[in-house]
């Protein structure tokens, strides 16, 4: 009876002291002068990776292998991820692919053969959110051309 008496006192010793630890540690972080600024740094740069994670960087146009092998990774990211089941980023990819096609309504024949009815209607709700994306791409590609 005295071993279970002193074990659970020991237990409740230890617990104690891993609790005062913890505050102790939480209000010596807290204390320190640039937790605040490391902590909105860190939620900038998570907020930043969380909106661009749907957008992917769009190549050079002018290198027409670039252009190729963005076209072929989007496709394929976009076949995965609509096998899996998330469709709003599946969509995401292939309109990234749809955008720097050499021959889009080709593209767009096969996929409305081979996509269900609602998700290529999702796609082509897409299609002028990336339009807007390439002219605004080129439009800062002309920019850098004149520096």
């Amino acid at each position: 009876m005295m071993g279970g008496k002193s074990s659970t006192i020991a237990a409740g010793v230890c617990g104690a002291m891993f609790v005062g630890y913890c505050i102790y540690f939480d209000r010596k972080r807290r204390s320190d002068p640039n937790f605040k600024n490391r902590l909105r740094e860190r939620r900038r740069n998570q907020a930043s990776v969380k909106q661009g994670t749907g957008l992917s960087k769009l190549p050079d146009l002018k290198d027409a292998e670039a252009v190729q092998k963005f076209f072929l990774e989007e496709i394929q990211l976009g076949e995965e991820l609509l096998a899996q089941g998330d469709y709003e980023n599946g969509i995401e990819h292939l309109t990234n692919a749809i955008a720097v096609c050499g021959q889009p309504q080709q593209l767009l024949q096969v996929l409305q053969q081979t996509l269900p009815p609602p998700v290529f209607q999702m796609l082509l709700t897409k299609l002028p959110t990336i339009s807007q994306r390439i002219v605004s791409s080129q439009g800062s590609l002309n920019e850098e051309d004149l520096e």
